[in-house]
């Protein structure tokens, strides 16, 4: 019975969520987010970690929910550069889901930013659907101007996350969190069936004009960077 009320819960939140914002939307709230974000360097991303970011994703406002059964749902924007090493490019759409069983009444909503360190991880997420923690590495990412003190876990992982919620953006891992492609926002976007891998790794999809903002952002807070995907 509880595994029913979720799915029915997650349904209806994630239709709610879909009818909130369209895709051009949801790529000025993802700008909004960053730039939040990126204005104070003592509480960002720090820059030295961000310069080796191949791709950077971005959930604006990640809806949480809890009556009887707790979860999360968000519709996210991912960006990479070119080739990997190139200029930040066209981005895809993606859900981040999840969820767990408890007694809880409440809800808030999350931003949450996080960047992949390397093309393997790339990889690992352009797959129809991957568990965060399981199918791709994950950790709770540094926060100020240097990620001089990384830890262990940080170095080796393929992603590292963020959350924001009432003003407070710290490192968080999304370990279960779920993110799938998602390919009716992609033809929203651009008018035309077209595949994550087309858009970020091999780049022979431009980029639209509803996302040169967010483009532009993030070439402000880091120009260069990132590794070449080679044979991705």
């Amino acid at each position: 019975m509880k595994k029913i009320t979720f799915f029915l819960c997650l349904l209806s939140v994630s239709t709610l969520a879909s009818a909130a914002s369209s895709p051009k939307q949801q790529l000025e709230k993802a700008n909004t987010v960053l730039t939040s974000i990126m204005q104070t360097p003592e509480k960002a991303i720090p820059g030295d970690l961000l310069n080796k970011a191949v791709c950077v994703g971005i959930v604006p406002a990640e809806i949480k929910f809890a009556f009887i059964v707790g979860g999360n749902y968000g519709r996210g924007v991912l960006v990479c550069r070119r080739h990997g090493n190139g200029p930040w490019g066209a981005p895809s759409m993606f859900t981040l889901g999840g969820g767990s069983f408890g007694f809880q009444i409440g809800g808030k909503g999350t931003d949450v930013v996080f960047v992949v360190m390397n093309p393997d991880g790339v990889r690992k997420l352009l797959q129809s659907k991957v568990t965060l923690g399981a199918g791709v590495s994950v950790a709770g990412g540094p926060v100020g101007r240097s990620a001089s003190g990384e830890t262990d876990a940080q170095m080796h992982a393929e992603i590292l996350s963020y959350s924001r919620s009432r003003g407070l953006f710290a490192g968080a891992a999304l370990n279960g969190a779920v993110m799938k492609q998602d390919n009716a926002d992609n033809k929203e976007l651009y008018g035309h069936r077209v595949s994550p891998q087309d858009i970020l790794i091999k780049g022979t999809v431009a980029t639209p004009a509803a996302a040169e903002q967010l483009d532009r952002t993030l070439t402000k807070y880091s120009p260069h960077g990132g590794a070449p995907f080679g044979n991705l």
